[in-house]
């Protein structure tokens, strides 16, 4: 049976037609939709973990226990999970044990584009790379037969486009491991117990073993040679989505395809260079193979041609080609010419109706430095609210913080953090703040979701990837159990209470935390309260004020303020959601609930 899958779905496929039993992982755009697909078939264990490194002990465990397992990370999530990543490498596993970085060239919802097959090489791990829907659920399965053969992790590598491209494949039934029965926990400290006296002499065996999986790369059945039409002027090697690519810019060169893009097939790549006249890679990010490559004395280039930063298309393939004579200019295609027209720009903003708004629009107000995190409410940052003057990766805010005021800084800082976050990488930073005795105010926006990566639950919501009640983190008696005595809870739209909180704990000289809760606006509890506001005309006097909140549903009408010549406001009924942020900031009292048209 033939079906279309994007990259993702066919990744959870091959992991559940390989057998898998056990997936954890944190969500992470673009690898967020693995885990969601994979906990909708029968007879396996999902989870949503608090974060990356948790993710990947837990699939260890169950790789240990005899268990097909995986994890599954964007790629800076695998910077998280490093520690567990590295010493499963030295270990080896009972079971298959996959780990899957979805890599983000072009930063499409990233802090940076780095390219985590350099992961593999430092590990001494196999790292195979799909260029399709069809070899992203092929290579997962392959991925679990490398791990048993060799005893060791295996790192899939994806990428954004072909994470979320869709494709044909071909779809096959589940093929039990023939171990898969209830297992006897190895006791096996000499393997699995990593002091340095047992790591040493694991270290030769793992040297040994990525040379053993060198050998098999050169009969890889996905490292394939495609003649092309008979051209030998240039050959071209290359992985993954740029091998698309490759094949659309260059359909008569000869091809190396990668699908395992280390350790390299030496013999093979030899073979294919003696073979062609002048060789080239095209690849995403780093001179990975290019470097390799190279460093077996091949010439080669890659990266005199093409960039080493940004997502690669098919017209950024051809142009570079075009530029570096290896296309002519009669290659080139125009592109066709679109009169967009006078478009206005549109910038990522808060959704009309989200909780965050109201505390940011506060801390601009009080112009205080403001050290975030990743999420959502990243975009506090954006105009009009400009609040948000850090912001480096999940967790790192409460630290700047923590450090700018033992720097000796003379403002009063505050840190903002989401509770998904908060549960990922927060809590230690905040026990830092605590143990070491710093004057941070930390705010906690409790949306009660993790909202930026489309809704999946976490240790606060009450519920788990499989749809299970689970217990739900109290982030308060947390909080106060971590040793902070100035907590207060608030109703993320009450500006008045949190204003007043905030102008308070800024003034103290110990650690102190603000709780701001509300459901997401796009969660249905959050559409509960979606009853609109309007402007009343005769009221508004164009002051401005509510635009500063910057909530899409507030517009300047075409009506202008008799006496100071300053545009009205007006509200959008079709978006707004009733949050009453703008009615509590008005001076005029201008803003109401329309009226019931029952």
């Amino acid at each position: 049976m033939i079906k279309m899958l994007s990259g993702n779905e066919a990744v959870a496929r091959g992991a559940w037609e390989a057998g898998a039993a056990v997936a954890s992982a944190y969500p992470g755009t673009p690898s967020t939709e693995i885990l969601e697909n994979f906990g909708r078939y029968p007879n396996i264990y999902a989870e949503w973990a608090p974060n990356e490194k948790v993710g990947v002990d837990v699939a260890v465990g169950a790789a240990y226990a005899g268990k097909r397992a995986f994890s599954t990370m964007k790629h800076v999530g695998l910077n998280v999970a490093a520690d567990s990543f590295m010493y499963a490498a030295m270990t080896g596993v009972e079971a298959g044990l996959v780990i899957v970085s979805a890599d983000d060239p072009g930063m499409h919802s990233s802090q940076n584009e780095q390219d985590n097959r350099n992961f593999a090489k430092l590990a001494r791990i196999p790292c195979l790379e799909p260029s399709d829907s069809q070899e992203a659920k092929d290579l997962m399965i392959a991925a679990f037969g490398l791990s048993e053969r060799f005893d060791t992790p295996v790192l899939l590598r994806m990428t954004t486009r072909v994470c979320h491209s869709t494709s044909a494949v071909e779809l096959g039934e589940r093929v039990e491991p023939s171990a898969n029965g209830p297992k006897k926990f190895p006791r096996n400290p000499a393997k699995y117990v990593m002091m340095p006296g047992n790591a040493m002499k694991r270290h030769p065996v793992v040297e040994q073993r990525i040379r053993d999986v060198a050998a098999l790369a050169e009969t890889f059945p996905f490292n394939r040679v495609e003649p092309g039409a008979g051209d030998r002027s240039l050959g071209i090697v290359t992985s993954g989505i740029s091998y698309q690519y490759a094949r659309e810019i260059f359909p008569a060169a000869p091809v190396l395809h990668l699908g395992m893009s280390w350790p390299l097939p030496e013999k093979m790549i030899r073979e294919f260079a003696a073979s062609v006249d002048r060789l080239i890679v095209i690849e995403e990010l780093d001179p990975f193979l290019e470097e390799g490559i190279r460093l077996m004395g091949i010439p080669v280039e890659g990266k005199s041609i093409f960039p080493i930063t940004g997502e690669l298309d098919p017209r950024v393939v051809r142009e570079s080609a075009i530029q570096a004579g290896l296309l002519p200019e009669t290659a080139r295609v125009p592109l066709a010419g679109v009169d967009a027209g006078p478009l206005p720009a549109r910038p990522p903003v808060l959704c009309p109706g989200c909780p965050h708004r109201s505390t940011f629009y506060l801390l601009s107000k009080m112009k205080v430095p403001v050290n975030g995190d990743i999420g959502c409410y990243s975009l506090g940052v954006i105009q009009p609210l400009n609040a948000m003057h850090t912001c480096g990766c999940m967790g790192a805010g409460i630290g700047v913080a923590h450090g700018a005021a033992k720097a000796g800084s003379p403002e009063r800082h505050v840190a903002v953090i989401g509770d998904s976050t908060f549960f990922h990488t927060g809590i230690q930073a905040l026990l830092n703040v605590v143990y070491n005795q710093s004057p941070v105010v930390t705010v906690i926006m409790d949306n009660r979701i993790t909202g930026m990566t489309g809704h999946q639950d976490n240790p606060g919501t009450g519920r788990t990837l499989l749809g299970k009640e689970a217990p739900a983190v109290n982030i308060e008696e947390l909080v106060r159990a971590l040793g902070v005595k100035h907590v207060r809870t608030i109703p993320a739209f009450n500006v008045a209470e949190i204003e007043k909180t905030l102008k308070e704990y800024v003034k103290l000289n110990e650690p102190s935390v603000v709780i701001t809760q509300e459901p997401c606006a796009l969660l249905p509890e959050g559409k509960k309260r979606w009853l609109p506001l309007e402007v009343i005309p005769d009221k508004c006097n164009g002051c401005a004020l509510c635009f500063r909140i910057g909530c899409p549903s507030i517009l300047k009408s075409d009506v202008l303020d008799p006496k100071l010549q300053r545009p009205l406001a007006v509200i959008d009924a079709g978006t707004c959601t009733g949050c009453e942020i703008c009615a509590q900031i008005c001076p005029r009292d201008a803003i109401t609930f329309r009226p019931s048209e029952n």
